[in-house]
């Protein structure tokens, strides 16, 4: 079997018994013997924009911080999340999220965690430029890297994303049982996660994703069982492509 093949496999099994989303923004009919206590929200934050004059796919790499107009979003999300029942405030080990989930510990009096499964995707062009027409994409020596878009070849494979961050937002779950929790991560990770509850295919157009900056995808839980997919951008729409390696 080629291993494009394998990789379609892998993805169906790992979508096999996973519940599906409904519709973006909307919200499902709860069910009569399901009470307050029962109804759980995880928010998934972006961060805000980064510090990136050079334009390099930065990924997992240190030093890469919120610029002055990321801190304003992260500001914008923080008083977003007030009157909401917060309870639980989660981030990816990485500096731009740690910054972002900064002024909402500071705004709801609650301690930041750190959970690893949060952070962003490995990916094997980091610390380069990948724009069209002037980026590593146009080198030869890349070319193999892009070989096989469905696992994908050039990173960590999305059955893995999409495996570790289920896995954080069911601890964050059980964790603000009957609350809400905010897990600061990554465009792609969110994006990823948000493909698999809703049963969709992996491979995507990067430009096609929705997950701006600094913007909110909200899951809801009915007991265990998700019921539904909701999407918000507290500091206004962003271009999700204008910071590349997000």
């Amino acid at each position: 079997m080629s291993g494009q093949g394998r990789e379609h496999r892998s993805e169906e099994r790992a979508r096999s018994g996973a519940p599906r989303g409904s519709e973006p923004g909307t919200v499902s009919e709860t069910s009569p013997d399901i009470t307050s206590r029962d109804i759980t929200t995880v928010h998934l934050l972006r961060h805000g924009e980064v510090h990136n004059p050079g334009k390099i796919l930065y990924g997992r790499l240190p030093g890469f911080r919120l610029s002055d107009a990321g801190q304003e979003m992260a500001t914008a999300a923080a008083k977003w999340f007030v009157g909401k029942d917060v309870t639980l405030l989660v981030s990816s080990p990485l500096e731009r999220a740690r910054q972002t989930a900064a002024p909402i510990a500071e705004t709801l009096g609650l301690a930041v965690t750190i959970d690893e499964r949060l952070i962003e995707a490995g990916n094997a062009f980091e610390g380069l430029r990948v724009g069209v027409g002037d980026g590593a994409l146009r080198m030869p020596r890349h070319w193999w890297k892009l070989r096989n878009p469905f696992r994908p070849s050039w990173g960590e494979p999305y059955v893995e994303i999409a495996a570790r961050m289920l896995a954080a937002v069911e601890a964050a779950r059980d964790t603000a049982r009957g609350h809400e929790a905010v897990l600061v991560s990554h465009q792609l990770p969110i994006w990823t996660l948000r493909l698999h509850l809703e049963g969709r295919r992996y491979v995507h157009d990067p430009r096609r994703r929705q997950c701006g900056l600094a913007s909110v995808t909200s899951v809801t839980y009915e007991g265990d069982r998700m019921s539904s997919i909701s999407y918000a951008e507290p500091a206004g729409a962003t271009d999700p492509d204008a910071v590349p390696g997000a």
